[in-house]
């Protein structure tokens, strides 16, 4: 099923009027729908930052490392400020995590507070900017519990089927905000001349197969044994119990993978590894994993830790990590079975 077709420039449609009919249509408030408008904003400086390059003297290591340990970019510290600074103000939410901090940001006493929590990955794929690929910045949105005005961190616990928004902005040969509020995954492209985000695609649909995968190849002598089989399989083609022959695709950057498959299919792997295993795995379960799986599954794919649903993955701490498999809805649920296969062997 393709999606539906852009409309011509003369009835384009801004992402503040996609916002305000979402809202008469009771499908959002008054509040989610300045929240989710402020975030955009924002994108869109860090977007001005990220396409001045060189030119902005942001490029580079910061001499810094955020709780994950890894080394933090110029670009990764001014982004979080950017949504920091952006959302403090607007009275629409009862606190803000990053992945870039160690514990969840309450809102300064001089603002309201509002009843949503909000949660971004400022610069994903940010090792990548110095060499000019694409990144992004990824958001999800939760409702603070009832009572709560000053979120701490255990307020954010939440699955990731709470969520009332999500979405990413990828920085590339032009901005685009892909968003759900859990009626359909739309794209938005940043109009650079207006300065306003545009509907380009209504209703973007994953297809069911793909002959296409996404994994870091480089980690396979890591994997455990049903990802060993699984893209041995693959790899194998056409002679073998796939039957098809399949490429590969790698960028790196979780935005850019990600919007290829939700573009035109494919399934993204990160699965847990030697590396990783004692983390519980590599990639973050409420700032990536959770707000790109509500995409995916919005647009007709699955997403799943390979054991479990990933939505209905129960956060135990903010920076948690997981394994992932999202895109092609069969084939996601093809990886899942290798890994459920072998649980059953094993007794």
């Amino acid at each position: 099923m393709s999606a539906v077709p852009t409309p011509s420039p003369s009835s384009a449609i801004s992402l503040t009027r996609y916002l305000i009919e979402e809202q008469r249509a009771g499908r959002i408030n008054a509040d989610l729908r300045l929240l989710i408008e402020v975030v955009a904003r924002a994108c869109k400086t860090i977007s001005i930052a990220v396409g001045k390059g060189a030119l902005g003297g942001v490029l580079g290591d910061a001499g810094t490392g955020n709780i994950q340990g890894e080394a933090q970019k110029k670009l990764d510290v001014l982004s979080n400020e950017i949504l920091l600074e952006a959302n403090a103000w607007g009275g629409h939410l009862a606190g803000l995590a990053s992945e870039e901090m160690d514990t969840s940001h309450p809102i300064p006493d001089v603002y309201p507070r509002g009843n949503y929590l909000l949660l971004f990955d400022p610069l994903d794929g940010s090792s990548n900017i110095d060499v000019n690929i694409s990144v992004g910045t990824i958001f999800s949105v939760l409702r603070a519990p009832d009572g709560v005005t000053q979120a701490e961190d255990k307020d954010f616990l939440q699955p990731g089927t709470e969520q009332v928004c999500a979405g990413y902005t990828t920085y590339g040969p032009s901005t685009m905000l892909v968003l759900t509020i859990g009626h359909g995954t739309h794209a938005f492209t940043l109009d650079r001349e207006v300065g306003s985000f545009v509907l380009t695609t209504r209703d973007m649909k994953i297809p069911e197969d793909t002959k296409e995968f996404a994994v870091n190849m480089s980690n396979q002598r890591h994997w455990q044994p049903p990802m060993q089989r699984y893209v041995a399989d693959l790899l194998i083609g056409k002679e073998g119990p796939r039957g098809k022959d399949f490429n590969m695709r790698w960028v790196a950057s979780m935005v850019a993978d990600v919007h290829r498959i939700l573009t035109r299919g494919g399934i993204f792997s990160y699965p847990l590894d030697a590396k990783c295993a004692d983390k519980g795995g590599k990639l973050r379960l409420m700032y990536e994993a959770n707000p790109m799986s509500l995409l995916v599954e919005q647009a007709g794919g699955a997403a799943s830790t390979g054991r479990q649903r990933m939505l209905e993955v129960q956060p135990t701490g903010l920076h948690q990590r997981v394994p992932v498999f999202l895109g092609s809805k069969r084939e996601v649920e093809t990886a899942v079975r290798y890994h459920l296969d072998y649980d059953a062997e094993q007794g």
